[in-house]
């Protein structure tokens, strides 16, 4: 078996209080710390077939232009997911299930470039508006009994196994690949950043809060108890971690890098880019109404943040 992650931003950030303000509040935390970020999924390839997890950003989703008060950035274009995808030297027609961590764009941007796969996605999840007019979609019951102290999972194949793990979302999943004595948790959002998962703190982004903490629970429990490489997707240590085969040890974290950006560019184009699920605002596309002219109130019509989580494109 061989696991790669798809590479396609980096040098992205992650302040403090969006990575860890989800139960005590952004208030408790520090925003000048910065937490590096980035965006990358995963490609397991059994030998036999090659199983992609999550399908990144769409093409032509813009960059975002933070500022010094944004909670959260992704990051820069590296390329697009297909041309990264690509890049690794495979080809769509080749890749047979995608395992879909959850509905948000930048996981799930590119799933019709693989007419060919068939698309795993929690059950919760199907009726969202990213997955609309999909036909080679298959909801997952879950309904191969538990995997170690996870209560509910469908095993995909050998050594592969798609976790229940709501809480990000109603319909939230992790995927765990066994490896050479190694447990492989690909995982979208539960948590951005390693440092969350170390000290223990949930994000700002959730839909079912209670879920999200017994999630984060179990995760820490099954990596104490087994040998776990995690590999996350907004944080390059996701990335350095495969490929570092770093186990995970929660009582000895890695040192923290902290993320550096210049804020003294500040082009943009009128457009707001979610930086949670990557909804694009185009006042084109709503009358002209510019996007500070929106009420304070206003949501993401897609994963329902606020104003504050979008960045100018």
């Amino acid at each position: 078996m061989i696991i790669q992650a798809v590479k396609f931003r980096k040098d992205g950030f992650y302040g403090q209080p969006f990575a860890f303000g989800g139960e005590d509040g952004p208030e408790k935390f520090d925003p000048n710390v910065r937490y590096r970020g980035s965006l990358q999924n995963y490609l397991i390839d059994t030998g036999d077939e090659v199983i992609l997890v999550d399908t990144g950003l769409p093409a032509g989703t813009p960059e975002e232009k933070p500022n010094e008060t944004s909670p959260a950035y992704t990051g820069k274009d590296i390329c697009s997911y297909m041309e990264a995808f690509t890049a690794l030297g495979y080809k769509p027609e080749q890749v047979t299930k995608i395992l879909l961590t959850h509905k948000h764009a930048d996981h799930s941007g590119e799933l019709r470039s693989f007419p060919n796969a068939k698309i795993y996605v929690g059950a919760e999840e199907v009726g969202a508006a990213e997955l609309q007019g999909l036909e080679n979609i298959v909801p997952v019951e879950y309904t191969d009994g538990a995997y170690y102290n996870f209560p509910a999972c469908q095993k995909i194949r050998d050594g592969v196994y798609f976790i229940k793990a709501k809480g990000h979302t109603n319909g939230n999943s992790i995927v765990v690949a066994e490896n050479d004595g190694l447990f492989y948790m690909l995982h979208g959002d539960i948590t951005y950043v390693d440092e969350a998962l170390y000290a223990n703190k949930l994000s700002m982004v959730f839909e079912d809060l209670p879920a999200a903490r017994e999630t984060l629970d179990r995760v820490r429990e099954f990596i104490r108890n087994q040998p776990t490489v995690y590999c996350g997707t907004h944080t390059p240590q996701g990335y350095e971690n495969l490929e570092a085969k770093r186990v995970m040890d929660l009582d000895h974290p890695v040192p923290t890098v902290f993320a550096e950006y210049d804020f003294s560019d500040r082009t943009a184009s009128g457009k707001y880019v979610c930086s949670v699920c990557g909804y694009v605002y185009d006042p084109a596309e709503h009358e002209g109404a510019a996007f500070a002219d929106l009420p304070e109130d206003w949501k993401c019509p897609r994963c329902k943040q606020g104003k504050d989580k979008f960045n100018p494109a």
